[in-house]
């Protein structure tokens, strides 16, 4: 695995660790499709929300929710209602949230949580 996909999928368990703690229950992760991926699927009460992690080790290329763009946004959307379908799960409320992480690897993970983005 390279390193760049080494981070990401840090950056996606403490993420998810995050959410659990803020009483955000994770269901799924990193779901594929041929149209795309889902980093954490998650319900906070019964809400469906949709996850977009982008880690970084550093702000020197900018912040990492600089990186969700309004196309990745619209894929989302289009995401979400491919997992609902597959997973036979109603939805409700939708909401898509951003988290964006910096792992420097010397000191604790800063993580800034966007809820309804899209």
């Amino acid at each position: 695995m390279r390193a760049k996909d080494t981070l990401g999928r840090s950056g996606e368990r403490v993420a998810a660790d995050y959410l659990e703690d803020k009483g955000i229950r994770v269901i799924d992760s990193n779901w594929r499709c041929p149209s795309g991926e889902i980093d954490l699927v998650a319900l906070d009460g019964s809400e469906l929300v949709i996850v977009e992690v982008k880690t970084r080790q550093s702000r020197r290329y900018g912040d990492p929710l600089e990186a969700v763009t309004a196309a990745k946004l619209r894929r989302l959307r289009t995401l979400a209602v491919l997992w609902a379908r597959e997973h036979r799960h109603v939805i409700g409320a939708l909401r898509i949230d951003a988290v964006g992480i910096i792992m420097d690897g010397r000191s604790a993970p800063s993580i800034d949580h966007l809820k309804g983005v899209a």
